[in-house]
């Protein structure tokens, strides 16, 4: 399975790049992502021919195509920009499938990990945001909590009770995610009110997201969609100087990069990895 190293260490090196660019400018560069798929699927190619396995390269095609539909199903729910997408559909080329049922448990652990490295990752930086817009997100954070302050306070009520009548661990972890909830929502809605920002049109990405339609003159109107600004958008908002709300996300790719080296060291070092019942599966060993 040496094969795989190769394959692993490439998409770590462009997924860092990939995470920087992200940081940096919030957004991902076509060229790094395609780069990434045509260099993967290549290295694939060679292989096959020289040591006649054509196993390998059929493996990456059907990996491609399994996240090519992930990507696509996360991207039109919004849970994924264009350029986490395209990075998803680059990673499905690198994992080391090996047979029929590989391609089910090993894009179902990616996706697992991915979300669960991922929601710690966005708790880590939204901490950031917060602190760059106390002030807007104090006051956001009071008028949701007041408009939810019912539910809020029955669920902080409950979540003093079982800390002090539950002894099972696993049933008190249960209930406090569950009765925290309210709080979780209230900090979410929060913070996402503290992500939009008016952005001056010379500064506008393409793939930003609007927060809602811009109408620039009668009968002309750029409609807030899914895939975000495009660049006849923000030409069309240049020539006419129309400053417009964004909403801003939280950079994802490093999570991508996080993923990736889990998964790395779950599999090089030949590491157990239990996940939940849910995926019908006790255990994943990497040989």
């Amino acid at each position: 399975m040496k094969e795989y190293y190769f394959l692993f260490v490439i998409a770590f090196i462009f997924t860092f790049f990939a995470s920087i660019q992200d940081l940096r400018k919030r957004e991902v560069a076509n060229w790094l992502n395609f780069s990434l798929i045509a260099f993967t699927l290549t290295y694939r190619v060679f292989y096959s021919i020289i040591k006649n396995d054509f196993k390998f390269i059929i493996f990456g095609l059907a990996g491609f195509g399994i996240f090519f539909i992930l990507s696509h199903i996360f991207y039109y729910s919004k849970a994924f920009a264009g350029g986490d997408a395209k990075l998803l559909m680059a990673l499905g080329v690198i994992l080391p499938y090996s047979d029929i049922k590989s391609f089910i448990y090993l894009p179902l652990l990616f996706v697992f990990l991915l979300f669960l490295i991922g929601a710690g990752y966005s708790i880590v930086y939204s901490f950031f945001i917060v602190y760059e817009n106390k002030n807007k997100f104090i006051k956001e954070f009071k008028h949701y909590l007041r408009r939810y302050k019912f539910i809020a306070g029955v669920s902080l009520i409950l979540f003093v009770i079982s800390l002090l009548f539950l002894k099972s661990n696993s049933a008190l972890l249960s209930l406090t995610i569950l009765l925290l909830m309210p709080i979780l929502f209230i900090y979410t809605k929060s913070l996402e009110k503290s992500m939009i920002k008016i952005y001056n049109y010379n500064k506008l990405t393409e793939g930003d997201w609007l927060v809602k339609d811009v109408v620039i003159s009668r009968g002309l109107t750029i409609k807030r969609t899914v895939h975000g600004l495009t660049l006849k958008d923000i030409k069309l908002l240049k020539k006419y100087r129309k400053n417009v709300l964004i909403k801003e996300g939280i950079p994802f790719v490093p999570a991508f990069l996080l993923t990736l080296i889990v998964l790395g060291v779950v599999y090089f070092f030949n590491l157990k990895f239990e996940i939940f019942s849910f995926l019908n599966m006790s255990r994943i060993i990497f040989s």
